[in-house]
């Protein structure tokens, strides 16, 4: 049976509204019991909420009553409540309570990296917010009581999913989404940040600026603060037309290739762009967004995308993670190990135990390879679709061997700056600047370094 408090009370099973209780209050326990799904509610709790800690002296019995009724009207349904004691539980086991749903996705979202799937997750979480909690079954004051941890984390969705908007270019929405709640909350900084930043990046710089004063404003009258730290940033970055601003907290150029969204090829070499998939090396822990390689399904796309396997060879081992998450989990675990280690080899000469760490993968690598025909006539080694989920670490392993093995590798560069520490072949021994500018430092700032001579001194 599925129950909806967000909004008017909704009790629905196979999809079809069914009644459920007669009077208002005795829904009102139902939802209070519902809140609480599958842990006890005492009848003084019930007693002091549904009537607001002036109950009259027949509270108790009209609860009993209450719940008697619930119990008769909810049989035929498959649900139960309980009696634990001085209190009542309903069981939540096959019934859906849309508070519980709505918890449940706001939290995934909150720890999920890749703004695609965190939007996802919270459209699918406000979407469950019809209106106000109970809005036709609880008094004004019960709600109120209710209701703020509720509507706390409503905002907090709502913040993290224009946060992935942004991420995703879709600056428009998000000014059409938080205009008028910004009104609604003129002093939470988050939201106004998000706000100022979706303005900026839609060319409207003057309304950006004047929100930051009216908020500073409101601020400084109605509380007497300043405003918090990351507000006054986003106000200096616009000023200055700061360009990180347009990416904040993630490296500034990037593709989409099949839904992902995947680092831009700079580096002259696939294992280079692999050691790119994360930007920030030089940051413990990296900088928030930097992370690309958020899932074994980027990992599968991004082998295909720099051409270490064929479209066909993609499709494949997309369809088989999605077969076995588990095993695509712990294949991209190690795809991470060799990143880690590939890294240090180029930009350290010296270090053995890397080098060694990346020929055992190479090894591997090796055992699996097949020679097979080009489309131009040519031939190429490529990993052997035998090896099923771990194609893409044996294909980025024999691309890193390849490399280790060129006199190219003494030509390899990285960024200076600890918050970047991208890679890229120079051979002119011109480039002294960062391509991606994902660091913000202009090339007069910041020359970058020759990983091999900069190691050998």
């Amino acid at each position: 049976m599925e129950f909806r408090l967000l909004g008017p009370f909704e009790a629905r099973q196979d999809g079809h509204v069914v009644e459920v209780g007669s009077r208002r209050q005795e829904r009102c326990v139902l939802a209070l019991l519902l809140l609480d799904v599958g842990r006890l509610v005492t009848t003084d709790r019930l007693i002091e909420l549904l009537w607001n800690g002036h109950p009259p002296g027949s509270s108790r019995g009209a609860i009993h009553t209450y719940i008697g009724r619930l119990r008769a009207s909810l049989v035929p349904y498959g649900v139960r409540i309980s009696t634990r004691g001085d209190g009542y539980v309903l069981e939540g086991e096959g019934h859906r309570v849309d508070v519980e749903e709505f918890d449940r996705l706001v939290s995934q979202a909150g720890v999920v990296t890749d703004p695609t799937e965190r939007v996802r997750l919270l459209d699918r979480a406000l979407a469950l917010w019809r209106g106000p909690l109970l809005a036709d079954t609880a008094e004004d004051e019960l709600r109120e009581r209710l209701c703020g941890p509720l509507d706390e984390l409503r905002l907090t969705g709502i913040e993290l999913r224009a946060e992935a908007q942004l991420a995703l270019g879709m600056h428009t929405q998000v000014v059409g989404d938080l205009t008028s709640l910004v009104r609604q909350f003129p002093i939470r900084e988050q939201l106004v940040a998000t706000l100022m930043t979706a303005l900026y990046r839609g060319a409207r710089q003057a309304d950006a600026l004047l929100l930051y004063q009216v908020t500073r404003r409101r601020l400084v009258d109605d509380i007497g603060v300043e405003p918090g730290a990351k507000l006054r940033e986003v106000h200096r970055r616009i000023l200055r037309a700061d360009h990180r601003l347009d990416r904040p907290g993630q490296p500034v150029y990037e593709v989409r290739v099949r839904d992902e969204v995947l680092p831009w090829n700079v580096g002259g070499h696939p294992a280079l762009e692999f050691c790119n998939t994360l930007a920030g090396w030089g940051q413990d822990p990296p900088l928030p967004g930097s992370e690309w390689l958020r899932g074994y399904r980027t990992l599968a796309v991004w082998t295909g995308y720099v051409g270490l396997v064929d479209d066909v060879a993609v499709s494949r081992l997309v369809a088989l993670a999605r077969r076995d998450p588990d095993r695509a989990a712990a294949v991209l675990d190690e795809a991470r190990v060799l990143r880690t280690r590939l890294y240090a080899c180029l930009t350290d000469q010296g270090d053995r135990r890397a080098f060694d760490a990346v020929a055992r993968f190479a090894e591997a690598a090796a055992k699996t390879l097949v020679f097979s025909r080009d489309v131009d006539g040519g031939g190429r080694w490529r990993p052997n679709l035998a090896a099923g989920l771990r194609v893409p670490v044996h294909a980025v392993a024999w691309s890193a061997a390849e490399l280790l093995g060129d006199p190219r590798r003494l030509t390899v560069r990285a960024c200076p700056d600890r918050r970047c520490g991208w890679l890229f072949l120079d051979e002119t021994g011109l480039r002294r600047w960062c391509s991606l500018a994902a660091c913000g430092r202009s090339a007069a700032e910041t020359p970058c370094r020759t990983v091999a001579r900069q190691r050998a001194r």
